[in-house]
């Protein structure tokens, strides 16, 4: 596959996660595009929060569903769904982070790339 053809799918599962977790109200969904940053593990990073363990479980399960039917594809590693306060799902090139408010607003996660182009999804 084409560097070009790489790059065009990794944006239409970044536009798929996107939706999963806009469709579910996940919270101030945040793309942070490291592409371009030569130091960056992946990517992208998505970061998004929910008010309630339950509806942090939610997002992660439900986006996990979505993103097989969509391209057969499971996550590489999820992490965190014991206490979901702060779900890792890991799709190798992209990374999604999905807290609990609070966690979110503590870590501020999005600052260690405030170098990075990020994108603000929702404003739920």
């Amino acid at each position: 596959m084409s560097n070009k053809k790489t790059q065009e799918l990794t944006l239409k599962k970044v536009q798929a996660i996107i939706t999963s977790l806009d469709d579910r109200k996940a919270q101030e969904v945040v793309s942070i595009d490291l592409r371009n940053n030569e130091d960056a593990p992946v990517d992208f990073i998505i970061v998004c929060h929910g008010d309630s363990t339950t509806q942090v479980d939610a997002f992660a399960s439900n986006l996990s569903k979505d993103f097989q039917e969509i391209f057969g594809e499971k996550p590489f590693r999820i992490e965190g769904k014991s206490n979901a306060l702060w779900v890792i799902v890991d799709y190798i090139d992209i990374v999604v982070h999905i807290f609990h408010k609070e966690l979110r607003d503590f870590y501020s996660i999005e600052d260690l790339w405030s170098d990075s182009q990020q994108k603000l999804h929702n404003t739920i």
